[in-house]
């Protein structure tokens, strides 16, 4: 197949805008609250109503930003200083893999704030 040079500067460009827009999109920061759950060092997910979405696997992957900071009576400790509480996260996220990539804010709430919601399911303590 022959593509007229004239086409190949327009096939370029369409394909960057095309590129950019679909980078804006997957970049777009969204608000997700529900279970933090740290059962073991540097293991944690976020389940919501959508599912689960990591946060870090020990050794392999860490989204960038601060996690939500719990006082006592925001967290369910397991395993000694691991465990589970109640959060929401603002946060670009990979819907493809299902992680969070960076966080932007992240807020603890009382856990019976996921406790009286019907799409979360408490972790396993």
């Amino acid at each position: 197949m022959h593509i007229p040079k004239i086409a190949l500067p327009i096939i370029s460009c369409l394909w960057m805008l095309v590129s950019s827009v679909h980078a804006a999109a997957a970049a777009k920061s969204e608000t997700r609250c529900g279970w933090f759950d740290n059962p073991t060092p540097g293991n944690v997910w976020l389940h919501d109503r959508d599912g689960e979405w990591t946060i870090a696997i020990q050794g392999e992957y860490e989204a960038q930003g601060d996690w939500p900071r719990f006082n006592d009576s925001q967290w369910m400790s397991v395993n000694r200083s691991y465990g589970y509480g109640c959060a929401c996260i603002k946060a670009v996220v990979n819907t493809m893999t299902r992680q969070i990539v960076s966080i932007s804010s992240a807020n603890a709430r009382p856990l019976s704030a996921c406790r009286k919601d019907p799409a979360l399911k408490e972790p396993e303590g």
